[in-house]
């Protein structure tokens, strides 16, 4: 007979703790893919104030040559070789004899094909985000 009671009050409990559940269910998920969303925007923005980064290699430009292919002009040292990028396959193509003057501004960084197929449908140019 006391085992009765018991059950009956946490059946009439469930529909109310449910959706107290679900709420709580969504409110967490909502902070998890908020927290993710800030630490990418913080890693962005900590990456490029570090002092002293001292690179050799260096990609000047890029240009897309098809939906995979890419073409790259690398600068290593005080030498610019052309590379030309397919999946699974880096060649270089050309070693510049005299290297070309690429402007600070101007220069490009290659981004995934994701984010740059991503920024296309945002309606946004690679030069306007932020570096």
């Amino acid at each position: 007979m006391a085992a009765e009671p018991a059950t009956t009050a946490a059946v009439g409990a469930t529909p109310a703790g449910l959706g107290g559940q679900v709420v709580q269910l969504i409110l967490g998920l909502l902070l998890v893919v908020g927290l993710i969303f800030f630490l990418a925007w913080l890693l962005r923005r900590v990456q490029g104030v570090a002092p002293g980064q001292g690179h050799l290699i260096e990609v000047l430009s890029s240009r897309a040559i098809g939906p995979r292919d890419r073409l790259l002009l690398v600068q290593v040292g005080k030498e610019q070789i052309l590379l030309g990028h397919s999946p699974g396959n880096i060649e270089a193509l050309h070693v510049l004899a005299e290297p070309v003057e690429v402007p600070v501004g101007k220069r490009t960084t290659p981004t995934p094909e994701f984010a740059q197929r991503l920024l296309e449908l945002m309606g946004k140019d690679q030069k306007d985000t932020p570096r």
